[in-house]
């Protein structure tokens, strides 16, 4: 009997963004475009899943993840440390979400995420309530400028993309955290030391 070799299943990444009404307009777009154009560039692009969704309210937040299953959740937008983070309202406006509420929703699907990403001004405290429940979560300790924010996902998702155990160190997470950080530098723009990589206490 000839046993067929298990089929590997793509690396899902979900990326969920908001710009609401009246707040500072970010380049979500350009954030995106370079995220995309790193994953159809990558030699390992077959291991890997996109999906973005964009004005994200409340509830999409559930539904996405619901229907997508993702390894890896990804926010962009603007945070407010320990009100939460911006996502829209049914009118377009800001409503913002706390960590102990998306702690409470991301935590009941701990066994298939692995890392969040909140490329979110002041997004710390929300970091640090997700990390009770998911192995990796990235937020950010201060303000962050666009520049800095956009090379530091294109960073971060190169290095997964291109991760490879035979010669890197660390996880998949801390090694493309590591290098992303280095990308804010290698611009020459500062900021390398707003991400901060929480992990989850065993």
């Amino acid at each position: 009997m000839t046993i067929k070799p298990q089929k590997i299943l793509p690396q899902k990444i979900l990326i969920l963004a908001a710009n609401p009404k009246q707040t500072v307009r970010l380049r979500l777009d350009e954030e995106l475009r370079d995220v995309k154009e790193g994953l159809q560039r990558s030699l390992n692009r077959e291991n890997f899943e996109l999906r973005y969704d964009l004005a994200v309210r409340p509830r999409d937040i559930r539904r996405a993840i619901l229907d997508y299953r993702p390894n890896i959740i990804h926010f962009s937008g603007h945070g407010a440390g320990v009100q939460g983070l911006a996502f829209e309202d049914d009118t377009g406006f800001e409503q913002l979400v706390t960590g102990e509420a998306l702690a409470g929703l991301f935590g009941q699907f701990s066994k298939q995420v692995e890392c969040v990403l909140l490329n979110a001004c002041y997004s710390e405290v929300q970091a640090d309530a997700i990390s009770q429940h998911i192995n990796y979560v990235i937020g950010m300790n201060d303000q962050i400028g666009d520049k800095a924010a956009i090379e530091f996902v294109v960073g971060f998702y190169d290095a997964i993309l291109a991760y490879n155990p035979q010669y890197d160190e660390g996880s998949p997470v801390e090694f493309a955290f590591n290098i992303a950080r280095n990308a804010i530098e290698l611009a020459g723009v500062s900021g390398e030391s707003i991400p901060e990589l929480k992990k989850k206490l065993i």
